[in-house]
């Protein structure tokens, strides 16, 4: 656990092939180096057996001719984690024993494919995970319940209600966020300055 964290805070690893019959990995934007770094250590028959899912966001083109030449089972280039979702549902619902998952890039993506891992019977314990690229935030406020994606601003106004939030570390597996809380509750309309905290 890093210091200064809090229990629900996620820890992140490094990928590593594991024997298994097939291989999810699901990725977005410098994500796509941590499959990369993955697939050239592993031996020939991993790809054969791996669907990857990739959401390049903001990197565009960057990597995914690079991904193409890995010419994987499956390769699926998604514009959003949400157009993306119906295949990885398929993919988890059609699994049988042997699965092994592998998640990399931002937390945002990260935490939403593992809740659906989970759901789907795969205990989080066994869902690998690399940390790669932007550490902007997903989080809900736990006022209205809304989810703003990519918050980079503490505190940052709600998308949703509209009022100003403070970011906390506490993480929600079960929502696949952190936490967000008025931050004038006390003394309305004292609100601190916006300052970029995750990048």
């Amino acid at each position: 656990m890093l210091e200064g964290s809090i229990p629900s805070r996620p820890v992140y690893g490094v990928l590593e092939m594991r024997p298994g019959r097939l291989h999810l990995v699901v990725a977005d934007a410098e994500g796509a180096e941590a499959i990369l770094e993955l697939a050239a250590s592993a031996p020939p028959d991993f790809l054969a057996a791996a669907h990857i899912v990739y959401i390049p966001k903001r990197t565009g083109d960057k990597f995914v001719a690079r991904l193409e030449q890995l010419a994987p089972a499956q390769l699926y280039v998604g514009a959003s984690y949400e157009a993306a979702l119906p295949r990885l549902r398929r993919i988890l619902a059609g699994a049988h024993m042997g699965l092994q998952v592998y998640l990399a890039g931002t937390e945002g993506l990260m935490g939403q494919a593992m809740l659906e891992a989970t759901q789907a019977g795969i205990p989080h314990s066994a869902i690998q995970t690399e940390h790669r690229g932007s550490t902007a935030r997903r989080v809900q406020c736990v006022h209205c319940k809304g989810v703003t994606e990519d918050v980079t601003h503490d505190p940052f106004q709600c998308a949703h209600c509209g009022l100003h939030l403070f970011v906390r570390d506490h993480y929600s597996r079960r929502i696949a966020a952190f936490q967000g809380v008025r931050i004038d509750a006390e003394d309305p309309g004292n609100i601190p300055e916006s300052v970029e905290r995750f990048r």
